[in-house]
């Protein structure tokens, strides 16, 4: 195929789409990640699509946002490995809050799995995970319903979470930075994270490397309300993705890395200075609502303990890389 003739079909499928991953790229067109991902800085060259790191999305800057359609075609088996491992950290009987999005989502279907949950949310597509699960008992937001994500949003669901407190808080968002946090191209959408956000002890952020370095409109999390990131392994030539994660490292965030390029069941910890090394600087104690290292209780010490060794629960398929201030 001539490289005309690529970028045409490119071009096609991101506007059918909305974003398509630099993978599904290449298995459509034939060719390599690495020509892909040149017939798409050529196409933003010309104005014609936005890059994005692991895909490219329709142009569009700080206030474009795909619906969930589009959303679910991006970094599908990073979400799963991510959701594979946050589900680890969920205890029986806990109460917690889950939000909008599609990695989130991922997550909620493996929490159908864990007896004794009080699981709150405004997503639908996260109650619908849930529904038929057994001893799980989902609360739902008020609010108004956002169609392009499938969110309850506004002052009722704003209203309804006022009071509450669960143990932790389970968000995804449109792009993360260690200067502003987490972030979102919608205002209603942002400003119910914050309420959820209000409500948890803790704040664990869902976030594929797509979204690693990349900055949209309104803040939901600043940084230093972040208390975990999962997220999955950069590719060896993102390094801005690599900066970002060793940036948000230093400012306290435990990092737990599911590796996704040999599918959702491999982890490995976070690559420094790509040198071959596989560990990084472990920063100085932070101080959290907990009282164990990095702001850890003793029981979710025993539970990051068993998720890194192999043949235990949840962690049997994984391998974590948890980064903790000490």
């Amino acid at each position: 195929m001539f490289a005309a003739e690529r970028r045409q079909l490119i071009l096609e499928m991101v506007r059918a789409n909305g974003a398509v991953s630099l993978r599904e790229l290449a298995r459509v067109v034939q060719t390599s990640e690495v020509t892909v991902r040149r017939d798409v800085r050529a196409l933003e060259a010309e104005g014609l699509l936005d890059r994005r790191h692991g895909g490219a999305v329709l142009p569009g800057g700080f206030t474009r946002e795909s619906g969930i359609p589009q959303k679910s075609h991006l970094a599908t088996a990073e979400k799963t490995a991510i959701a594979d491992l946050a589900a680890g950290l969920v205890d029986e009987g806990e109460a917690i809050v889950v939000g909008a999005g599609t990695t989130t989502q991922e997550l909620a279907r493996r929490l159908a799995r864990i007896p004794g949950l009080t699981v709150v949310t405004n997503s639908l597509l996260v109650a619908q995970a849930l529904a038929h699960a057994n001893r799980v008992e989902v609360v739902m937001t008020g609010g108004t319903l956002r169609g392009s994500n499938y969110a309850l949003v506004g002052s009722g669901a704003e209203q309804s979470l006022q009071g509450l407190r669960v143990s932790r808080a389970f968000l995804s968002g449109s792009g993360l930075t260690a200067e502003r946090g987490l972030s979102t191209s919608n205002m209603l959408s942002a400003s119910v994270d914050r309420a959820l956000v209000q409500a948890a002890a803790e704040v664990v952020v869902l976030a594929d490397h797509t979204k690693l370095g990349a900055d949209t409109m309104f803040q939901t999390v600043p940084t230093d309300l972040i208390t975990r990131l999962v997220t999955d392994e950069p590719p060896g030539h993102d390094d801005r993705a690599a900066t970002e994660l060793q940036a948000l490292a230093d400012q306290g965030v435990q990092i737990a890395v599911a590796g996704a390029g040999n599918g959702p069941t491999a982890t490995e910890p976070l690559p420094h200075g790509r040198q071959g090394r596989r560990d990084m600087p472990l920063p100085g104690q932070r101080r959290t609502p907990h009282g164990g290292p990095g702001g850890q209780s003793p029981q979710q010490l025993r539970n990051a303990a068993s998720l890194a060794e192999p043949g235990q629960g949840p962690g049997d398929r994984a391998r974590v890389a948890d980064l903790r201030r000490r």
